[in-house]
């Protein structure tokens, strides 16, 4: 039991091993091991690997924006010639609008032009057919108006009547 107290003695007065001064060097020793293969760990693998990947991002960010900048100035590009054909197209449009406008305005012109000659050719017909209709009317009236005054004149004075004299007068009368 001697033995077992003493063991006890000197785990009580030791206390904690990291706080024993008898401890120190050794631990320092290796600290100092620890910290340099720690630095070289770290600057010889690590921070070239993070340094590679840090430049690699970098890389596709800058290839990323020029690449976006070329997307850029062909959509421009692209605009550029949607917007020309677009302009042109426009004008196309109002050429063939124009075009067919006149076409359409040439085949009413043309409609109206025989339309008109139509109406014209018709009306001289017409005009001719009352000249025909008035001139036999004044013919038949002439007649009628002949019949009826040798008539009258043979009714009042049946043998003074001059068949000639009686055409003239009439016809005098007719006339104005």
């Amino acid at each position: 039991m001697a033995v077992q107290d003493a063991e006890q003695v000197v785990e009580a007065s030791v206390g904690m091993p990291q706080l024993d001064f008898a401890t120190f060097p050794n631990q320092i020793f290796w600290l100092v091991v620890s910290i340099v293969v720690l630095y070289f760990i770290v600057a010889k693998v690590a921070l070239p690997r993070i340094g590679s990947v840090i430049e690699d991002r970098h890389n596709a960010v800058a290839n990323d924006i020029e690449q976006a900048a070329e997307f850029k100035r062909k959509a421009e590009e692209a605009e550029a010639a949607y917007n020309a054909a677009l302009t042109e197209a426009r004008a196309q449009a109002m050429q063939i609008a124009g075009e067919a406008k006149a076409e359409i305005k040439a085949d009413v012109d043309a409609a109206i032009a025989k339309a008109d000659a139509e109406i014209a050719a018709k009306a001289a017909e017409s005009a001719v057919r009352i000249d025909e209709i008035r001139a036999s009317a004044l013919k038949a009236i002439e007649e009628v108006a002949g019949v009826a005054a040798n008539d009258i004149v043979a009714a009042i004075m049946p043998s003074a009547a001059d068949d000639k004299a009686l055409k003239a007068a009439v016809a005098a009368r007719l006339k104005g």
